[in-house]
């Protein structure tokens, strides 16, 4: 098993034999398998999934890992296995993830998406769209996912194939694709709330969410974690309103009795951007914090600002009024903002809900968490044949990004196993 031995490698642990490390790897399958999968064949063909995707070789698609396995594997068992068979997907994500995330003291769950190249018209999502793993515009399915991030690890909490709206109105294509009837279309930040709000239903350590400005900047993905009790830390753009925490919020005296609408707190201020207020604090309010260990153990460091503010997004200057966030003033949030020595401008902007007694070294640490997803997009895809998937199935997708779930994880413990 290749991966595997790469892995324990990575650990400057001594490789296993092959036939121990397939032994424990059976135990594993079965554990995670057990609540979704309940016929032995299915268990079977689980178990030789994951194998296969642990192997050696250059495609990770269904056919190429059957010939490697050898022996007389049954293909069309496999395939049902795999594109129909009604097992759970989440299920196996969720086993993977308590096991797991116990292991790697998690200290941030990352959301992001990434891009699976895909060419004809019948993928389930597949449209000529942008994706950030191309930097570019090309024929794409794209899949929201979810990430515990960790000082001993990562694990996958969950996956989301985003569906375009023609993809939503078009029922042929959806029959064709096994679309279920309930699939409607949404952004891929609802999708990265749902995923979120799942995962906080399990039995596992909690952190804040993380994102890029694709997610940070949407208003009301923030307003939802925070009633749904979820920290989060997430990027934004300098464009961004905010007021700053010095605005005072008044209600303007009562026009009438009855039915009248009441008029809403009205700001002192109109709102500035992120960008604008930062420049107006200017650098005598940074200050030098440490956010990450070095490779030679020494505290990486850099100049960040941090200050409270209030969402500015939702109030229209000219009709003063707000939108979207009811009839109270928006609420607190942390601004944090990088500024390395030297640089011109900051380098890096983020909105968060936690606590007003966080501090300052706390958030510039979790703010530079989010890059730990490119390293598990890396090997998700180079070693274990995430975008490998070649089914044109709705329910094959989540079944194969559930799968190489558990291989990725069964790679983690593997490389946290003690000498």
């Amino acid at each position: 098993m290749g991966a595997v031995a790469k892995a324990r490698a990575v650990g400057d642990v001594e490789v296993d034999s092959l036939s121990v490390v397939r032994e424990r790897l059976e135990v594993f399958a079965g554990e995670v398998l057990a609540e979704a999968v309940n016929r032995p064949v299915q268990l079977v063909n689980g178990g030789l999934y994951l194998r296969g995707l642990l192997e050696q070789g250059p495609r990770k698609s269904l056919e190429p890992m059957v010939e490697r396995l050898g022996g007389d594997r049954d293909y069309q068992s496999m395939q049902q296995f795999l594109s129909d068979s009604p097992w759970d997907p989440a299920l196996v994500v969720r086993a993977v993830a308590e096991r797991v995330a116990g292991e790697i003291d998690v200290q941030g769950w990352v959301l992001d998406d990434t891009g699976f190249r895909k060419d004809g018209k019948d993928s389930p999502g597949v449209k000529r769209q942008y994706s950030g793993s191309f930097q570019k515009f090309t024929s794409c399915q794209i899949g929201v996912s979810l990430h515990a991030v960790g000082s001993r690890g990562t694990v996958p909490l969950g996956w989301a194939l985003y569906l375009p709206k023609e993809w939503c109105e078009d029922f042929a294509r959806r029959e064709k694709a096994k679309i279920p009837e309930r699939v409607e279309f949404q952004t891929k930040p609802q999708l990265g709330l749902a995923l979120a709000v799942r995962a906080a239903g399990w039995k596992l350590k909690r952190g804040p969410v993380l994102g890029d400005c694709a997610y940070g900047n949407n208003t009301a993905l923030r307003e939802q974690l925070d009633q749904q009790r979820l920290s989060y830390l997430l990027a934004v753009t300098p464009e961004l309103k905010v007021f700053c925490a010095q605005t005072t919020f008044r209600a303007p005296p009562p026009r009438g009795y009855g039915r009248f609408p009441q008029p809403r707190p009205a700001p002192d201020r109109e709102p500035e951007t992120i960008a604008e207020l930062v420049a107006r604090l200017g650098a005598s309010s940074l200050r030098t914090v440490s956010f990450r260990d070095g490779p030679n153990g020494r505290p990486m460091k850099s100049r960040f600002l941090f200050a409270r503010v209030r969402s500015g997004s939702d109030w229209n200057v000219h009709e003063h009024a707000w939108f979207h966030t009811g009839e109270n003033p928006p609420r607190e949030e942390w601004l944090i903002a990088e500024w390395p020595k030297g640089a011109q401008h900051p380098t890096g902007y983020w909105l968060s809900n936690l606590p007003p007694s966080t501090k300052p070294g706390q958030l510039a640490r979790i703010a530079r968490l989010r890059w730990r997803i490119e390293l598990d997009y890396k090997q998700l895809k180079g070693e274990l044949g995430l975008d490998h998937y070649e089914g044109r199935s709705w329910l094959g997708w989540y079944h194969h990004t559930a799968l190489v779930t558990a291989a990725h994880g069964f790679l983690t413990l593997e490389r946290l196993r003690p000498p």
